[in-house]
């Protein structure tokens, strides 16, 4: 029976979610699996990957034949490097111990890699919600001086309004008095 290491996709549309699987590879994509190795989930910055490195090597030693794509996750996640380092132990080039502790070496390296691309992608978001809010700041320190303009003259306008009614007044007022003696002259004739 030949075996294959392959994805096997479940989520939602649009939001992929993968189990990493030893299947048959005469089984449907998602039909009837042997083992479940891992899962890998594409969707986060950087992806998830969550897999059983041990199993996975039995499976490779035993010749499973991974996808090209689990072929490149087994490698991000060093399967195939323990894989080449247990092969070496068997030959008598490495001890076990050896092999260890370049596989642990390794993965710690690895490991700072994914934290150190994590935190630029923090600092990244980070940035630009700095620069966003800024951003914001500014068109609503715009928006304010563009309102205490509009305001200005609407004050100006109400200060002439109120000038002219008041000379409006003082005219109707010189009016009552020419029309009051003109009364009186008319009145005294």
């Amino acid at each position: 029976m030949p075996v294959k290491i392959r994805l096997q996709r479940h989520g939602k549309k649009g939001k992929p979610f993968f189990w990493i699987v030893a299947a048959d590879s005469r089984a449907k994509r998602d039909g009837k699996f042997l083992e479940k190795l891992g899962i890998y989930n594409p969707t986060t910055n950087p992806a998830t990957i969550d897999i059983d490195v041990d199993s996975s090597v039995k499976w490779l030693q035993n010749g499973a034949q991974p996808t090209d794509t689990a072929r490149a996750i087994l490698s991000y996640k060093g399967v195939l490097l323990k894989n080449h380092l247990a092969g070496g132990v068997r030959k008598g080039a490495l001890t076990e111990e050896q092999a260890e502790e370049k596989f642990n070496a390794w993965v710690s390296e690895k490991e700072g890699k994914v934290e150190a691309k994590k935190e630029n992608l923090s600092k990244e978001q980070e940035a630009a919600k700095a620069k966003a809010l800024e951003a914001e700041k500014e068109v609503n320190a715009k928006r304010e001086a563009e309102a205490a303009a509009a305001a200005q003259p609407e004050v100006e306008e109400n200060a002439e309004d109120q000038e002219a009614a008041a000379a409006n007044e003082v005219d109707d007022a010189t009016a009552a008095e020419a029309n009051a003696e003109e009364k009186q002259d008319q009145a005294g004739s």
